[in-house]
């Protein structure tokens, strides 16, 4: 199973527009942070987990073929927003969209076009499913659990994936959904910044502290902003089994 990162950011991206700090200046391509998605592949089956508002800048450099499900973690625009750009891979058939029940309404409100009962031509087929905590999924050779974790006060999914584990934009998890995470080898969290806390996301103390927690073989950080300093700095001053994910990429899982 392979796993590609399309994007580490946060909802603004790095750069930030007109941001003059050192980050949003640097020439270094792993500074560069498009926002949050991830690629899960088999040699038969591939999985987007969100589809935020730099999916086609994302996808353009990947191989062409079909993706046979669309997960979504929460309804917020930077991890939905490119739903519409989804439209090439109608190709190959509906694209199947799984979202809890919030996730689904905003969907519904944002993409109405989608789901008219009179549809103008080329908008995106999408067949889209609501999905529950803990029922299981299953999409050609990959079985992926939801669970659940708390973007402040908005619950959201979190997916397992065989040995990999894929969190976004968590602050909190409740002690129960930690039977979600048992032997995990992969374990791909947030973590926002070293300092300034935030009300609604880790910071990188907070995601250190889970994935021992966890205990994972090796550690991702994303959904970073410019706030947390340049990316070959931050490496050098976390764990060795930690470290901050860029975009593009490539983990081999299992």
């Amino acid at each position: 199973m392979k796993l590609t990162f399309l994007g580490t950011g946060t909802s603004c991206g790095v750069p930030v527009i007109g941001c003059q700090c050192k980050v949003c200046q640097s020439t270094d391509p792993k500074d560069k942070r498009t926002r949050c998605s991830v690629l899960v592949e088999t040699e038969t089956t591939r999985i987007l987990i969100d589809c935020g508002p730099d999916f086609r800048q994302q996808i353009l450099p990947q191989p062409f073929r079909k993706i046979d499900a669309i997960l979504i973690t929460h309804a917020h625009y930077d991890h939905m927003g490119g739903m519409d750009d989804i439209r090439p891979y109608c190709q190959f058939g509906e694209i199947n969209v799984y979202a809890n029940p919030i996730a689904r309404q905003s969907m519904l409100e944002m993409l109405p076009y989608c789901f008219a009962e009179h549809r103008y031509p080329g908008v995106p087929a999408i067949q889209l499913h609501e999905i529950q905590p803990h029922q299981l999924l299953t999409f050609g050779d990959l079985e992926v659990m939801p669970f659940q974790v708390m973007h402040g006060k908005l619950p959201i999914t979190a997916y397992r994936i065989g040995g990999l584990a894929y969190i976004t934009d968590m602050k909190t998890i409740d002690e129960a959904e930690m039977d979600y995470l048992h032997n995990v080898e992969i374990l791909v969290v947030n973590a926002l910044r070293f300092d300034k806390p935030h009300h609604s996301h880790q910071l990188v103390d907070d995601a250190i502290a889970f994935a021992r927690r966890v205990g994972a073989s090796r550690t991702f950080l994303i959904h970073s902003c410019h706030d947390i300093g340049l990316h070959e700095e931050v490496n050098q001053q976390l764990p060795p089994d930690i470290q901050l994910a860029f975009d593009g990429q490539v983990v081999e899982c299992t």
